[in-house]
């Protein structure tokens, strides 16, 4: 299954490379580069989530070549991706691509690291909560035992 998925990104990649080398000549449909783009993003991170994954013989020359050459080939091709941009709109807008994914990515991982905290803190504040009540809950059932036992020998 994890040869599977390197190979669906090696072909997201080689798809995408092929589609903005089209479309990056003409540039008349920005959204259909930028969904190439993404999808090149995509067949690159399926290559290195292929990497990092731990597979059935990760010390065998045959898979460490394999996740090498396949990490090289999809590095040349954002390479090249990076050169045609750069090349059709100018000096850096790669960069700023990258730069402004990077700083998306990091945006959406502070937003779902508040929503854990807040979570978090919800969760606390419920268990203070039924701390509070069992506490309560136990001094009436104590008070009432007592006055119990008082009613019922005070007499």
């Amino acid at each position: 299954m994890v040869i599977a998925e390197t190979l669906a990104g090696i072909a997201l990649v080689k798809s995408a490379v092929s589609a903005i080398k089209e479309g990056v000549g003409t540039a008349r449909d920005i959204s259909s580069l930028a969904k190439d783009i993404d999808n090149l993003f995509e067949g690159e991170k399926q290559i290195q989530k292929f990497r990092s994954d731990a597979n059935s013989n990760p010390f065998s020359v045959k898979s460490v070549a394999e996740e090498t050459i396949n990490a090289k080939l999809a590095q040349e091709q954002m390479d090249e991706m990076r050169q045609l941009i750069d090349h059709r709109f100018g000096h850096g807008t790669w960069a700023t691509i990258i730069n402004e994914r990077a700083k998306r990515i990091q945006q959406a991982k502070e937003v779902e690291a508040e929503k854990r905290r807040a979570k978090f803190r919800k969760h606390q504040e419920l268990m203070k909560d039924v701390t509070t009540f069992g506490i309560v809950l136990g001094v009436i059932a104590v008070i009432c035992v007592a006055l119990g036992l008082l009613w019922k020998f005070g007499r």
